[in-house]
């Protein structure tokens, strides 16, 4: 059996990456809680436990941004694919089937950040898994940092 884009359009992934864009522009109705399964689960590049849970994953989703910047436009006009204002900008999509892996480059006072969110959604397009992977090492220690700063003001 050959596949075809037209079976691509009917993977779960798709309409809850579009939604994903959505909240990072701020448009999506219900925010987070609209696309977090309840029992999501988080993995950090920092947190060597998996977060279980919709609370705790927005408390990192939320600090995340904080401390990597907002997605400013998600899809990057530039040729190279690169964000030359140095925000954050999701520069590839790899969508199929229940997962999406999507490349993202930022920068934290001034280091270059470079990851990748992976998500996997149930058949409703809920997030059910949101695991986020960083380089280089030097980035990772700066992340860190500002991660525990902001997740210690988020908790207060």
């Amino acid at each position: 059996m050959t596949t075809t884009d037209a079976d691509f359009s009917t993977d779960p992934i798709h309409a809850c990456i579009e939604r994903w864009h959505q909240h990072m522009r701020g448009q999506l109705d219900g925010g987070l809680d609209a696309i977090l399964h309840p029992d999501v689960v988080f993995l950090s590049p920092i947190v060597f436990t998996p977060q279980e849970g919709r609370d705790i994953t927005k408390l990192y989703l939320t600090a995340a941004g904080g401390t990597l910047g907002g997605d400013t436009d998600t899809d990057t006009d530039s040729s190279d694919g690169s964000d030359s204002s140095g925000g954050f900008g999701y520069t590839k999509e790899i969508c199929q089937g229940h997962a999406a892996m999507l490349e993202f480059e930022t920068q934290v006072e001034g280091k270059y950040v470079n990851g990748v969110d992976i998500i996997t959604c149930d058949d409703d397009g809920m997030i059910i898994e949101f695991r986020v992977m960083i380089r280089p090492l030097q980035a990772i220690n700066l992340v860190h940092a500002q991660m525990k700063a902001m997740l210690e003001r988020l908790s207060s």
